[in-house]
């Protein structure tokens, strides 16, 4: 069995193979380009922010950890072709060049996604910084060690500019967000991401939306100077890459394997390439069946690679499992600004051909007599025919965010806003109102349902 790819999510196919073949049935040779294998990249902001104080702590197991459970383990080494007729891979190690041959029964692909970087003047200068493994963590964090000036620019408002912005004011800098979009997170819609906006020019960032980054300039020592958009310049100490991530195929593509519209492998329900028996892929590198529009869409969330792991592990062990696809929920922070969506936002129920109806309501975290309440705002879209729940997105204070996690058991019930109103939620006074925020947004749709001719 080869293993292709080292961070946390996929590894998990790895030993649960292992377990049910029988720790002497099954050879295991994984290959991975850095210097660390099975960690958290989800907590790289929190760690170059200072929340983490220790990169270990980002580490689930370390090489030497895998190595004593029968693994071979080849750190800096980069495979560089797939043989797929001949069942064997290519790989180079970083350091000395060497290339050899590997054979393999069982292949599993877990490249992961890459980071969306501009092909423009200054986007490789000294002090640019994308953000994605935790070699790259290590990098901005020596920057920001030796970097005299405080001040930084953040190129794109997604989850990870979000992040890194929280983390650079943790750090104290001076921090200006430039994004192409009209409002930060594209992944809520744009009344939404309106509250975020807002909220984190609250909190000292300069939000600078509508703002397409032409070059990065930089001064006479060769290390960046400041961000330039076709209406002004930012002036910068250092630069983050925030601009999003692609599905890393390149391997895939040239070997012939099936991709997707977005670039990502196309899997059965098995997480197996399709039109391959003996080739598994998982993580941030393939494309997944959204439940709630019935399309192919890639997300890259460790959640949903830890749990392809788990399923490649056993199918590749001798047992049987699926992954159904996913509802695309997510939940991220900025300082105490906490932000969540599952499901669809108003663009994608238009691209999917779906008529719907919209609702916002404002609500609180608890009842609104217990010290401590935070002020919540919960938009809920519902198919309009039937008032099936078709996405939330919700913006708000401590208490806000992991209650999306309602709305995406709902959606993945396929239950409609009325049935949610009846859901027995837990209630006191310092967990919530009598109507929790998510069922208060339920009412108001199931209404707006029942009132469409």
């Amino acid at each position: 069995m080869g293993v292709l790819g080292g961070p946390a999510g996929v590894w998990p196919a790895a030993p649960q193979a292992r377990r049910l073949k029988g720790p002497d049935e099954l050879e295991i040779v994984a290959f991975e380009r850095g210097h660390f294998t099975s960690y958290s990249a989800c907590g790289i902001p929190y760690w170059v922010g200072g929340d983490v104080p220790d990169r270990d702590q980002l580490i689930a197991r370390t090489p030497e950890e895998h190595r004593a459970r029968g693994i071979d383990l080849r750190l800096r080494t980069e495979v560089t072709e797939i043989d797929v007729g001949r069942q064997r891979v290519r790989a180079r190690d970083v350091d000395s060049g060497t290339e050899s041959w590997t054979s393999y029964d069982k292949l599993v692909i877990a490249t992961g996604a890459r980071p969306i970087r501009p092909d423009m003047p200054g986007a490789e200068a000294p002090g640019v910084h994308g953000v994605q493994t935790l070699d790259d963590g290590q990098a901005l964090i020596d920057t920001l060690t030796r970097t005299r000036g405080r001040r930084a620019v953040v190129v794109g408002a997604g989850y990870i500019g979000v992040e890194m912005a929280e983390a650079l004011i943790n750090r104290g800098y001076e921090v200006t967000v430039v994004n192409r979009g009209s409002e930060p997170m594209s992944t809520l819609d744009p009344d939404m991401g309106r509250l975020v906006h807002e909220a984190m020019e609250g909190l000292g960032i300069t939000m600078v939306n509508d703002a397409a980054v032409t070059k990065i300039l930089t001064g006479e020592d060769g290390r960046v100077r400041a961000v330039a958009t076709e209406a002004a310049e930012y002036p910068a100490d250092v630069v983050v890459l925030g601009i999003g991530v692609r599905p890393e195929t390149t391997l895939a593509a040239q070997a012939g394997l099936p991709l997707g519209a977005y670039g990502g492998l196309v899997t059965d329900l098995s997480m197996r390439v399709r039109g391959h028996a003996d080739i598994w892929s998982g993580g941030d590198c393939v494309e997944v069946l959204d439940l709630v529009s019935g399309r192919q869409r890639h997300i890259a969330l460790g959640t949903h690679a830890n749990k392809h792991g788990q399923i490649i592990g056993t199918n590749i062990g001798g047992g049987y499992a699926t992954f159904p696809g996913v509802v695309g929920t997510a939940v991220s922070k900025v300082c105490d600004l906490e932000i969540a969506r599952t499901g669809l936002r108003e663009k994608d129920a238009r691209r999917a051909g779906l008529q719907f109806t919209s609702v916002t309501i404002e609500s609180t975290s608890r009842a609104g007599y217990y010290p401590g309440t935070n002020p919540m705002t919960v938009k809920m879209l519902a198919e309009r025919r039937t008032g099936r729940l078709l996405g939330v997105q919700i913006v708000g204070r401590e208490g806000a965010g992991k209650r999306v996690d309602i709305a995406a058991v709902a959606l993945t019930a396929r239950m409609t806003v009325e049935q949610m109103t009846a859901l027995d939620l837990g209630y006191a006074p310092p967990f919530s109102p009598v109507w929790d925020p998510v069922l208060v947004a339920a009412r108001k749709a199931a209404t707006a349902v029942q009132q469409r001719p």
